[in-house]
């Protein structure tokens, strides 16, 4: 990523750590400088970049050291994953402008995708989700999105920002998402008319109680997934004490971080971005720990990814014939990693849960295979 240097900040963190010595088995150990002269992209399997643009919640925030605070607790962290190298590209300079900074991010996540890697994002605001978003807008490829957020920012303002930017992503045109989900939205804070739009766009939503309650249905969900955003803000104030803005309700830091292993299986992602954490209102570093840990098991969950087999190979999967409402099919159970897929009308699979097997068992219709079967219509 040598010729990507002038987009990034000339001091980079761990040239900063002089004197820090860490154990041969921690991540500061092993983790790759994406900025050193000798590194090639092709040495790495994740990238990690920092981008500390706020000026999409506030124009006057200054920009943010967040990630190196974040990458502090990370780098003390035991390296267990041997099947995954891992590389540090720095942080994003801040441009003149918002979309400056937004445009620089844009060019290296690109240049990420394109040698088909995957780019974990510590932000900034959270409508850096748009440049995630982006690198499949630029291609004209179809994206599939996932947002973890206790807001659903659908809000109608004139210029783009955090609490906006997904009416830009969903409805602006020519558009190239495909599907997108919205996980663990809090519905006193959310208009009811929002849920209605997303709705009418075919798109799924699940309120904080129901990913609580079954958060395993939350894997098939970002299986499918090519790009997950998550905001701080759905973790809950005593998980995450930095959101002095947030909620006494929310996910815990242990629900974080399965959805963030989740992430980590899923086959076509490409990009994780973790935003609106504030380090300055994170005296005693909880939150940046828990961020850390975050992508952790995220890393974690790439060793599962990288385990699996393809659903062509059908000796590596149990394979189950069900007829439910007049609907006979076959579900798939990975040997490997227990995961299920659910066999539509159209002859193609869908990532889907166990609880879908046990309803479809019992005669009775998934809700995955009926909105499934909506889209298609």
């Amino acid at each position: 990523m040598q010729d990507l240097s002038v987009f990034f900040e000339p001091v980079h963190f761990i040239d900063a750590q002089e004197g820090v010595k860490y154990h041969p088995l921690q991540w500061g150990a092993k983790i790759l400088n994406a900025q050193d002269a000798q590194f090639d992209l092709s040495d790495a399997d994740v990238i990690i970049l920092g981008c500390g643009e706020c000026r999409g919640e506030s124009a006057d925030l200054p920009y943010s050291g967040a990630a190196d605070v974040v990458r502090k607790e990370l780098y003390e962290m035991y390296h267990w994953h041997t099947g995954v190298t891992i590389a540090d590209a720095g942080n994003i300079r801040q441009g003149a402008s918002l979309n400056d900074t937004k445009a620089a991010l844009l060019t290296v996540l690109r240049e990420i995708e394109d040698a088909g890697k995957i780019a974990i994002v510590l932000g900034g605001s959270h409508d850096l989700t748009l440049q995630q978003y982006d690198v499949f807008k630029k291609k004209e490829q179809m994206a599939v999105a996932t947002v973890a957020d206790m807001y659903i920012d659908l809000d109608d303002a004139e210029e783009t920002n955090d609490r906006s930017f997904l009416m830009d992503m969903l409805t602006n045109t020519p558009n190239f998402i495909s599907h997108y989900s919205h996980i663990a939205f809090q519905s006193y804070y959310t208009q009811p008319r929002m849920l209605e739009t997303l709705d009418k766009l075919r798109f799924d939503f699940f309120r904080l109680g129901r990913v609580r309650e079954n958060i395993e249905d939350m894997e098939p969900v970002l299986r499918s997934s090519n790009l997950f955003s998550f905001d701080i803000s759905a973790v809950r104030y005593s998980d995450a004490p930095s959101n002095i803005k947030g909620s006494p309700n929310g996910l815990s830091g242990e629900e974080a971080c399965t959805l963030t292993r989740y992430a980590g299986m899923a086959n076509n992602l490409s990009s994780l971005g973790i935003y609106g954490y504030k380090n300055e209102d994170d005296p005693h570093g909880m939150s940046a720990k828990l961020i850390s840990q975050m992508i952790w098991y995220f890393v974690d969950g790439l060793l599962v990814r990288k385990s699996e087999a393809r659903l062509s190979d059908t000796n590596e999967f149990n394979i189950f014939n069900i007829a439910f409402t007049d609907n006979d099919t076959v579900f798939l159970k990975s040997k490997r990693t227990n995961r299920w897929w659910m066999k539509l009308p159209d002859n193609s699979y869908i990532p889907c849960s166990y609880n879908d097997f046990l309803l479809a068992s019992s005669n009775e219709m998934p809700e995955r295979w009926l909105r499934e079967q909506e889209r298609l219509v």
